[in-house]
């Protein structure tokens, strides 16, 4: 290395020291089979009883270009991003520059000094430590994929010996990654150790350390989307039909996975049916007409294919039929960027289709809450006879979170909603298709086939009265549209309730947020409330609102509204839906397509009630 890196060590500042508290970032090159070591290194860390937030910031092509996968060690649990890294592993020369200027002063730079870099390609305030992965690799392996892969490997070695990771822990899950594949077991050892041991003859660990804790509890390591997947079979779905596209597809492809394992009988009979459709419209149109046949039915897809539906989520609303729609959101509009997160399409579903149309949004923060909210979608839909959207993002679909295991009850019963049966039919109990007979907006419907010659009705995706007979009459049709206004507004009493969390002192400063906001939100206002600045905040976990969040705003002079989109769209909703005066909501808006950080929120919140405290200061003066 140049004498000059030694020489710039005697200004550096102290080396950061931790112990359960900091943040690695990996930076590799898409396709290089880094995903798997990184993961292996995530997840060494959970068997040591230490929690840890993990995101994979992945291209939109195959092979080739940038990719990041960052975990944040936190004893405390934090699940949020934090922000900023106290030790980069860049592997990619591409992004090099970047990398390291994402390093926190004192922290450290972990790179493959197989080849000497200049000065200039370092800083005079974080610590170097170089490895030369590729020398070790080279000489231990002769063909080009096998050194690639295992200096993956190799660099998880080393990191082993600086941080503190017990090799027992990697041995242990690599037995279990290879059970079938019980060779690979002793090859990836052997390039784990090849790291770990240089690294133990030649560095000393880091100020960075981990201590086996009891952190983790039984917690479970699970995507948002295999979370979501297992939800809907537990709801009772058995029609999924779907599109590919990212952030979704691995939804459909876990529901899939379930299917066989839980819906399939031991003699070989499938009762599911998975279909993929030519396109998202083909899709919907599935899930629409096996909803009116009285299949619970499905599709995942993202903000471009809700696009493409919009017409067939018309008919759901206005002819009354059952469907769930998941939307993993992702960067937009139009291409917009595929692997990237963000909060941008609550607008467009919440009054997806032409005319006058409401639908209800549930707004899961993790996924434990995709599973639940996943099967509680398709009981909304019986009962309301909707569509009902599970708005998730590529960073709760598509990362891996630490939730509490799922509750999982065989005698949980499905609720249909106002179905007539045959007897009732029978019995001569009054059927009208669209007459709202109890006063809360939701009329009974029958199952196609349900009696031979009573109740039997024609679904009308053009205006009607209350028996489904045609009309155009603007008698019938205000009537209509009126009930379903009614029906929006008993679905605001059957949505989950919102999540309060208030400040430890009397307040007049309030928060909202929601979905994968949540996890980041939750350590900044324990962060601002111990740095004085206390304030109240209210997680929303459904759309329609219901009259506690209004209340809520009301209670409070101001309102920060947290969210992951460009143009304030929860903001929007509460001024539309509840008539707010845009001067009581103030937006906090994160949009660059990477998950939303603790940081970040304390510098958003704290300067906002930094700038509101010294304006009150002024008046009192003046």
């Amino acid at each position: 290395m140049p004498d000059t890196i030694t020489q710039a060590n005697e200004i550096r500042p102290a080396p950061l020291t931790a112990v359960n508290d900091f943040v690695v970032k990996f930076a590799n090159v898409n396709g290089s089979g880094s995903a798997s070591a990184n993961g292996l290194f995530a997840k060494s860390i959970i068997r040591m009883g230490v929690p840890v937030a993990a995101r994979n910031i992945f291209p939109s092509n195959i092979q080739g270009l940038p990719t990041w996968y960052e975990v944040r060690v936190s004893g405390a649990g934090h699940l949020g991003r934090r922000g900023g890294v106290d030790l980069a592993v860049p592997l990619n020369p591409q992004t090099w520059d970047d990398d390291v200027k994402e390093i926190v002063p004192g922290g450290y730079l972990f790179y493959d000094s197989t080849k000497p870099l200049p000065a200039s390609k370092f800083r005079d305030d974080i610590h170097i430590i170089g490895v030369p992965l590729t020398a070790i690799c080279n000489e231990a392996y002769k063909i080009p994929r096998e050194r690639q892969l295992f200096k993956n490997i190799c660099y998880v070695g080393a990191l082993s010996h600086l941080i503190g990771i017990e090799p027992a822990v990697i041995e242990q899950l690599l037995k279990e990654e290879f059970a079938s594949k019980p060779k690979l077991i002793g090859a990836n050892l052997n390039a784990f150790n090849l790291g770990r041991d240089w690294a133990a003859k030649h560095l000393d660990p880091i100020g960075l350390q981990l201590q086996r804790a009891d952190a983790v509890g039984d917690r479970i390591f699970v995507e948002g989307n295999a979370a979501a997947a297992l939800g809907a079979v537990y709801g009772g779905a058995t029609v999924c039909a779907w599109y590919p596209i990212t952030p979704s597809t691995s939804l459909a492809e876990a529901f899939t996975g379930y299917c066989e394992d839980l819906r399939t009988d031991e003699d070989g009979t499938k009762r599911y049916a998975i279909v993929q459709g030519e396109d998202e419209i083909a899709s919907i149109g599935i899930v629409v007409g096996a909803g009116w046949n009285g299949a619970r039915a499905f599709t995942c897809t993202s903000g471009p294919g809700i696009s493409l539906m919009n017409e067939f989520i018309g008919l759901s609303y206005f002819a009354e039929i059952p469907a769930v729609i998941f939307d993993v959101q992702r960067g937009g509009p139009s291409t917009g960027m595929p692997t990237r997160t963000q909060q941008s399409d609550l607008l467009l579903a919440a009054y997806a289709s032409h005319g006058d149309t409401k639908h209800v949004l549930l707004l899961p923060a993790d996924p434990g809450e995709c599973f639940e909210m996943g099967a509680m979608a398709f009981d909304l839909a019986d009962r309301l006879q909707t569509t009902v959207f599970v708005m998730l993002d590529l960073d709760i679909g598509m990362q891996e979170w630490l939730v509490p295991p799922f509750k999982w009850d065989d005698a949980k019963q499905i609720d249909r909603g106002k179905v007539m049966t045959a007897e009732e039919l029978e019995a001569g109990k009054f059927f009208g298709r669209y007459t709202d007979v109890d006063g809360d907006g939701i009329p009974f419907r029958t199952y196609p086939g349900t009696h031979p010659t009573k109740g039997a009705y024609f679904t009308r995706g053009t205006s009607r009265n209350r028996m489904a007979g045609y009309s155009e009459k603007g008698v019938d049709y205000q009537d209509n549209m009126e009930r379903l206004l009614k029906k929006f507004h008993t679905a605001a009493t059957l949505v989950p309730g919102p999540v309060v969390k208030p400040a430890t002192q009397k307040t007049r400063i309030g928060a909202i947020y929601f979905g994968s906001t949540s996890a980041a939100m939750d350590e900044a206002l324990e962060t601002l409330e111990a740095k004085g600045h206390h304030i109240d905040a209210m997680r929303v976990r459904a759309f329609p609102f219901g009259q506690d969040v209004y209340d809520f705003i009301h209670a409070h002079e101001e309102i920060c509204v947290v969210e992951q989109n460009r143009d304030a769209q929860l903001r929007s909703l509460l001024m539309i839906e509840g008539g707010i005066d845009p001067a009581r909501l103030t937006s906090i808006l994160h949009y660059d397509g990477t998950p939303i950080t603790a940081r970040f929120l304390i510098d958003a919140i704290g300067k906002r009630l930094d700038a509101r405290q010294a304006t009150r200061q002024i008046t009192r003066k003046s």
